[in-house]
């Protein structure tokens, strides 16, 4: 191995440790007790008191009583008190993007997908920021299939054993982009399992929208919106999730031209950081149908007023992911029980779009229990719009999964996902979007 290659693999291994937001220690059911000179709190029995916002009460202080309310008054404030509070505000589509489909529709995989590639383009500069976009379709469909849209840590060359794949690139430990490393294990998708059951997988690499590190401002998406002067995003401005979470709206803007994927019927999955990125574009994007979000922890479904594993204080400590957020997030940071949102809302945005949350029961770090609380408080939510909720305020053990509407799966383990996990995504997007398998 070169020397720059090393530097990349061990780059990718850093940025996969720093994602999964354990230490060694915490793979040992050791978890950390002090991160970023804060200290870090395990016990239940420590937790504190706390109330929660109603989601459904109105910042007037009026009740939320039917649909037309929520959609017309309550959900649109809840957006807006998130986008202030802490993922920033976002722009819409792009005027000037573009899509380059340079892999039209190959036979791949022995003969089991239609592999294709997509360029996207975020401007009409082509040398600006661009995002490639990998699709396998099941061969043999007699009509659009539904589409499990994978944000990826690694790029699209490493996420599936295909030749054919265009070499991606990754950003290396000197915040510049560099060839990614050729057999990665990380980030692999076992596609073949969804398209045997008629669901097609596709998967972005995240770094391609926005670079993951401080500083990175000027080399991601967000620098296009920079007004003359300015350089960084406003405090109440987009954070590197939201830009994320606005690249996969832009994916599934180029779903909505290939004939061969039901627009209607896409799925977004992220695990970590990534998880928090799919919560948050699927509250803001309606047209995500379904989402699965992997141990998103603090920040995304665990809930920030319990004192338990990180905290908002953790996440925008300088030295760690303060870029991650709107820079207006720091201000919770010591008083979070202040905020007039919790998890339970963001969760609650989604409704009554089906939402699986994937948790490990040994990751105490992202609080997997304050995850469970944060769903059984957004299900008055689901109810109110026809849909399903957990059906229990019981904390299932592990290996126990509850696929309703809303839907929470915790494995035996730690953070991020195992195999195992797999078949459960699986099974919940068969449970809503019936898909037709190949042929039938």
């Amino acid at each position: 191995m070169t020397c720059k290659s090393w530097c990349v693999f061990v780059s990718l291994a850093s940025a996969v440790l720093l994602s999964l937001g354990t230490a060694s220690g915490q793979r040992q059911n050791e978890p950390p007790k002090n991160v970023a000179g804060i200290p870090v709190n395990y016990d239940e029995a420590l937790v504190g008191n706390y109330t929660l916002p109603d989601p459904l009460v109105l910042s007037s202080g009026k009740r939320v009583r039917d649909k037309q309310t929520w959609y017309g008054k309550r959900r649109p404030e809840i957006v807006r008190l998130f986008e202030e509070q802490q993922f920033g505000r976002s722009p819409g589509r792009p005027a000037g993007m573009s899509f380059d489909v340079f892999d039209k529709g190959t036979p791949a995989l022995g003969g089991k997908a239609i592999r294709r590639q997509v360029t996207i383009y975020f401007s009409r500069d082509k040398s600006g920021p661009k995002m490639d976009l990998l699709i396998y379709l099941p061969a043999g469909a007699r009509k659009p299939v539904p589409v499990l849209l994978n944000l990826s840590f690694t790029a699209n060359a490493n996420t599936v054993d295909d030749p054919g794949i265009k070499p991606g690139e990754v950003w290396g430990r000197d915040k510049k982009r560099v060839p990614a490393p050729q057999g990665s294990g990380f980030g692999k998708l076992d596609v073949l399992p969804f398209l045997a059951s008629g669901i097609g997988v596709a998967t972005v690499y995240y770094g391609d929208i926005d670079p993951d590190f401080l500083g990175g401002i000027p080399q991601g998406v967000r620098a296009l919106y920079l007004k003359p002067g300015q350089t960084e995003p406003a405090p109440d401005e987009w954070g590197a999730i939201a830009a994320w979470g606005w690249g996969l709206s832009r994916a599934l803007d180029y779903f909505e031209t290939d004939r061969g994927v039901d627009a209607k019927r896409v799925a977004i999955f992220g695990a970590s950081r990534l998880g928090k990125t799919v919560l948050w574009a699927g509250a803001r994007d309606t047209r995500f149908a379904l989402v699965i979000a992997s141990c998103s922890g603090e920040g995304g479904a665990a809930l920030s007023r319990r004192n338990f594993g990180e905290t908002v204080k953790h996440l925008t400590a300088p030295t760690r992911y303060p870029y991650q957020f709107a820079a207006d997030y720091q201000k919770l940071a010591d008083r979070p029980n202040e905020s007039p949102v919790d998890a339970h809302m963001l969760l609650a945005l989604i409704a009554p779009r089906p939402l699986l949350l994937q948790t490990g029961d040994t990751d105490l770090w992202s609080d997997p229990k304050g995850e469970f609380l944060s769903a059984v408080a957004a299900g008055p939510v689901y109810r109110l719009l026809g849909a399903e909720d957990l059906g229990t305020d019981e904390m299932p053990p592990a290996g126990r999964p509850i696929l309703h509407t809303l839907g929470y799966y915790m494995h035996a383990g730690g953070h991020g996902t195992i195999p195992s996990d797999w078949g459960q995504f699986l099974k919940f997007m068969q449970m809503h979007f019936h898909p037709q398998p190949p042929g039938a």
